[in-house]
């Protein structure tokens, strides 16, 4: 397996408080990968670290090839023009624009309008876009469909597949779960500076059991209950309404969520 990136060691701390304490993963060629924690996890500082944008203090972080950035909260000045900000970055990595990828970004149809006058959904395909001027073979993108609407969203998402179709890797950080699960291949959750899982949401699914989730509907209402054994739990539960003599009216049973199993590794405890 060819990697694009390799991290180990990582290790940040400011001042008393350390945040990275040791974070080890690797990231595929080709593969679309998402760095997962809560709100103060470290995720950020782990990528900024690996994006060279702030120093580290201890381990090895190695970068298989070229990489773009998008950032959460990357901004431009508000009388540029798309164009003009692409000339521009295009004259920094000393390249010509790829008139194809701005064609499918919809980038020349915002050819006159000023970066103030853009929607959050053409600004973020603007980022995009400008992260990708140097072609490069690995693309990193923060939040990148926070604030879109359904259409925008839905949008990026067929643009990151074809990134990754083109054989680029795609390294993902993302509070939505469904964006992530209809994405990814593989994921990493990190939590107390360290990495508590990483692999595909399979992969998560077996490490944590199946914890199905029942719901059964009666006259007097809605009872759900959670499982790691589906067909014994079934059962059990079938045979308790039968012997109290409640009907039972609907019966349905959900596999556990990406953002269920997230919660519980980075919040709970594993």
């Amino acid at each position: 397996m060819v990697e694009a990136l390799e991290v180990r060691g990582l290790k940040k701390s400011y001042a008393k408080n350390h945040v990275l304490k040791g974070v080890d993963f690797t990231v595929h060629k080709g593969e679309i990968f998402a760095l997962l924690g809560v709100n103060g996890a470290g995720k950020t500082t782990a990528l900024e670290c690996i994006e060279g944008l702030r120093p580290y203090d201890g381990g090895e972080i190695i970068i298989g090839g070229k990489i773009g950035i998008q950032l959460q909260s990357a901004t431009l000045q508000a009388c540029i023009k798309p164009l003009e900000a692409v000339n521009l970055f295009a004259g920094w990595n000393r390249v010509k624009p790829n008139r194809d990828m701005l064609e499918s970004l919809g980038i020349y149809a915002l050819a006159k309008r000023r970066y103030s006058e853009l929607s959050t959904g053409q600004k973020r395909r603007l980022h995009l876009a400008l992260a990708l001027i140097a072609d490069p073979d690995i693309i990193f993108l923060d939040e990148p469909s926070a604030g879109l609407d359904v259409g925008a969203r839905h949008a990026l998402h067929e643009h990151i597949r074809a990134l990754r179709e083109r054989g680029k890797t795609i390294i993902l950080a993302s509070h939505d779960m469904a964006e992530v699960e209809a994405l990814c291949d593989r994921i990493a959750i990190l939590k107390d500076g360290k990495i508590a899982f990483a692999g595909s949401t399979g992969e998560l699914t077996a490490t944590l059991g199946r914890r199905y989730k029942i719901r059964i509907t009666t006259s007097s209402g809605q009872q759900s209950y959670d499982t790691d054994n589906l067909t014994v739990a079934l059962l059990e539960k079938v045979g308790e309404y039968k012997n109290k003599g409640v009907e039972i009216l609907d019966i349905r049973t959900d596999r556990g969520t990406l953002e269920e199993h997230f919660i519980y590794i980075a919040e709970e405890g594993k």
